[in-house]
């Protein structure tokens, strides 16, 4: 398993803007999702209904709050 690099919010920014990765919120309660939803972010739920048909070199932040 690869190490789990963390990152801080402008990095994140950066590559979420720039397509280089997918943010998603880390909380399986959407309603959670619906009150911390960032710009640009997905939640675990579609997240989770399309992780197989992303690439093995897909960049995934998650993130909570």
């Amino acid at each position: 398993m690869a190490d789990i690099e963390r990152i801080g919010v402008q990095e994140a920014h950066r590559r979420v803007t720039t397509n280089q990765a997918l943010l998603v919120c880390a909380y399986e309660d959407e309603a959670k999702y619906r009150m911390l939803n960032l710009d640009g972010s997905i939640s675990l739920s579609s997240f989770q209904s399309r992780v197989d048909a992303l690439p093995k070199t897909q960049e995934i932040i998650f993130y909570c709050a």
